[in-house]
């Protein structure tokens, strides 16, 4: 593989407020929809010879108009779905927040295994066996993989040779793209292009304490 470039899915309607995990039939809200589309105008200059996607239908929805935009089909790669939350799936993150584990998942996430569910080190683990069989698979060509945030960023520090324990550092923001090419040694060429500056403004305020200050930032 020449360049691997990494997509994270458009917004659904429990982008950061809940834990989506493995849940069936949450599909892309009206903006995610718009997102993947600004994504597949914002790869039109670049050519593709494969898109694949998390078997999650955020990112067989996002992936779809890629790999539409490109007149390729979309194929699946099992390696590359979310993290398996177990317990987890589906609560809220201001709820997570409160658990012991959440501290051991923000500071040391190589330590982390989520109850009744895997360990982030598995899915990094599992992940990069993916990537490497597509590395194989497309000698010399430039792959798309549409998957999730947490996932993008264990891709990331394992190419990189950064410490999984880093994985926080690293930001992925929906419809992003991280890209990283092969060469005597992987390297970095883009991480987390949204395609504009927004995500450099600072959030918008719910709400400002007495005084004056602001609102905390939920996580």
């Amino acid at each position: 593989m020449r360049l691997l470039l990494l997509l994270r899915h458009a917004v659904t309607e429990h982008t950061g407020a809940r834990l989506s995990g493995w849940m069936p039939g949450l599909h892309l809200s009206e903006e995610g929809r718009r997102q993947a589309d600004g994504l597949a105008e914002r790869l039109g200059p670049v050519p593709l010879d494969a898109v694949y996607a998390s078997p999650l239908e955020r990112c067989q929805e996002t992936a779809a108009a890629v790999a539409e935009a490109k007149g390729l089909k979309l194929q699946t790669l099992e390696g590359v779905i979310e993290v398996g939350y177990g317990d987890w799936t589906g609560r809220t993150l201001k709820e997570l927040a409160r658990e012991p584990l959440w501290k051991v998942v923000q500071a040391t996430p190589s330590a982390a295994r989520f109850p009744d569910g895997e360990s982030i080190f598995e899915m990094q683990a599992r992940s990069v066996q993916a990537v490497e069989r597509l590395r194989e698979a497309h000698p010399k060509q430039t792959v798309a993989v549409c998957s999730h945030a947490d996932v993008i960023k264990a891709l990331s520090c394992h190419y990189l040779g950064m410490h999984l324990d880093l994985l926080q550092r690293v930001v992925v923001s929906p419809a992003s793209v991280t890209a990283i090419a092969f060469g005597p040694v992987p390297y970095l060429v883009r991480l987390n292009d949204t395609g504009g500056n927004a995500d450099l403004a600072p959030p918008k305020r719910a709400r400002r304490r007495k005084r004056g200050e602001a609102a905390g930032a939920q996580p």
